[in-house]
């Protein structure tokens, strides 16, 4: 083992000298979008160009252990990295005197790996949260996507929400609850039916690929839904339900910024379900959504608005629902949207002349620039 490191060190040494970019790509996670991440991640690994970075794969157990991963990129989907024989425990240093992997050998000594740029390919809690951007930036480590505060506000619908009331943004009627205030069900209930009336769409407010999300039509299965969500999150956030269409724009930029044209999503359920994403794979997209060249432009503005106002950086997908084909209501921002065969984000960013390759290539620029990174 302690050859191995020997060569890690060395192989390091030599990509510097090719100019070439050391890659953290973090994945798994301790969330309920664990195998979303796993699947994003793969994808992303076979996307990076190896003329360009050395990849250093680091995978996050359910239970929180951090693990270096130098195995095949077709274990990180499957789940089976954990029980591969390369597999070494490891942590990011925030000393930002390491700059980097830190890895424990098996005869209780350590290495140092350090790295150029993190790419966080973890979706939901403790990683879409701001959480792994705090430590990223203790480290002073550049990583791609958005910084800790628009991580921990986009990813807290009710947070969001406001912020987005406030900035004039167009969005569905809502309202939300803490744990607390659900225990006052009959109250609760008796507040939302006069705001948004049933069916309501019921959430977690800390959550993302359609996890914990119920749609209620009366007050047996509002208290259900509320269950449901109150499973992932303590705090719940409702919505009036929209009978429109679904659609997503592709933002990338940091102080400038630039978003695709909107993209349709037609969900063979009732609503976008987890099932739907990635588990059935019934679910269809059109770029562009069926709207009109007017409403179009409109949605991307509206994606642009709401990714400056809530200080996103680095990438994000922003979901709306259009009602009627005008209405425009902005339904959330996810700023590390998913990368798997089936995600919108890199499909419409292809459809706009990015492929995979050079999108990574993008975004790995955009961190290093907000990080005051000069490369190449």
């Amino acid at each position: 083992m302690l050859d191995e490191f020997v060569f890690i060190s060395l192989e390091r040494k030599v990509f510097a000298a090719m100019n070439k970019l050391n890659v953290a790509l973090l994945f798994g996670g301790v969330s309920s979008e664990h195998e979303v991440s796993r699947v994003s991640a793969s994808t992303i690994a076979r996307a990076l160009k190896p003329s360009s970075y050395h990849l250093y794969t680091v995978g996050i157990t359910r239970d929180g252990r951090w693990l270096y991963y130098s195995g095949p990129i077709e274990k990180m989907a499957d789940g089976s990295w954990e029980q591969d024989p390369s597999c070494v425990p490891c942590m990011i240093s925030p000393d930002r005197s390491d700059h980097g992997l830190v890895l424990c050998r098996h005869d209780g000594t350590w290495a140092v790996l350090p790295m150029d740029v993190v790419i966080p390919a973890l979706h939901g809690k403790n990683g879409e949260d701001g959480t792994i951007q705090g430590l990223l930036e203790l480290a002073g480590i550049p990583y791609v996507g958005c910084g800790v505060l628009a991580s921990a506000v986009c990813m807290d619908k009710a947070v969001a929400n406001t912020l987005m009331d406030a900035a004039g943004i167009d969005r569905c009627a809502w309202d939300w609850a803490s744990r607390h205030e659900c225990a006052d069900f009959d109250a609760l209930e008796a507040r939302l039916a006069e705001k948004l009336r049933y069916p309501i769409f019921v959430k977690p407010a800390n959550a993302g690929s359609s996890v914990g999300i119920s749609k209620a039509a009366n007050k047996a299965e509002l208290e259900k839904a509320i269950q449901v969500a109150l499973a992932e999150d303590n705090k719940v956030v409702f919505e009036r339900f929209v009978q429109g269409q679904e659609v997503e724009c592709a933002v990338i930029g940091n102080e400038v910024c630039v978003s695709t044209r909107p993209g349709e999503i037609l969900a063979s359920e009732a609503f976008y379900t987890y099932e739907d994403k990635y588990v059935l794979g019934t679910s269809r997209t059109v770029i562009p959504a069926h709207l009109s060249e007017e409403v179009l432009d409109r949605v991307k503005a509206q994606a642009e608005k709401a990714y400056r106002a809530l200080g996103c950086e680095g990438l994000a997908r922003v979901d709306f629902f259009v009602e009627n084909g005008d209405t425009i209501l902005l339904n959330e921002i996810n700023t590390l949207p998913g990368f798997t065969s089936i995600s919108m984000y890199p499909k419409l960013m292809e459809d706009a002349g990015k492929p995979i390759d050079q999108l990574l290539d993008e975004l790995i620029g955009l961190a290093l620039k907000r990080a005051g990174v000069r490369h190449g």
